[in-house]
């Protein structure tokens, strides 16, 4: 009971900040006027549903058709292939830690910048430690939700790290 009512509370947390970002709407910054204060708030409350290992609070951040590519990938549609894509790393780096490096916008989006760092200990791993950064370009929705992330890291640099380990050869 206790931990269906700390999900329960962080999910209305989640819902809340949502809809208090309507104000973003499109976030396209085409002569629309942003909340900077909200847009971080939204970023931070994102960034910490990556550490918390439950996928499906990070999949709530989108849209419900929604979608999130990463690199040159096939884009992950809807909130059960969000899931399932935020869980493969949650799974791969049960330490895992996303720190929010900026949220901004630029011309047609907003920017999220960060670094995630974990020991690839999973199914298969490793052992190594990763750090990487990168960034996502999200268009948000009329109802203040992620409806397009577009993902963006060194994927050379992360294959090399997970053999090599975090400033390894």
């Amino acid at each position: 009971m206790i931990v269906h009512r700390q999900e329960s509370k962080a999910m209305r947390a989640i819902v809340v900040t949502a809809l208090s970002l309507v104000a973003l709407a499109g976030c396209k910054a085409r002569g629309m006027p942003m909340d900077a204060a909200r847009l971080r708030e939204f970023a931070t409350q994102y960034t910490a549903t990556w550490c918390s290992q439950d996928a499906a609070s990070v999949a709530a951040f989108f849209a419900e058709g929604g979608s999130l590519k990463i690199n040159d990938g096939n884009p992950s549609v809807g909130r059960t292939a969000i899931t399932a894509a935020a869980q493969g790393f949650m799974t791969a780096f049960p330490d895992m830690v996303v720190t929010m490096d900026g949220v901004g916008l630029d011309e047609e989006h907003a920017v999220y910048r960060w670094t995630l760092s974990g020991t690839n200990t999973g199914p298969g791993g490793t052992g190594q430690v990763v750090r990487i950064s990168g960034y996502e370009e999200w268009t948000i929705g009329e109802d203040g939700l992620i409806v397009e992330s577009k993902g963006h890291f060194d994927e050379a640099d992360y294959q090399r790290q997970l053999n090599a380990g975090f400033g390894g050869s």
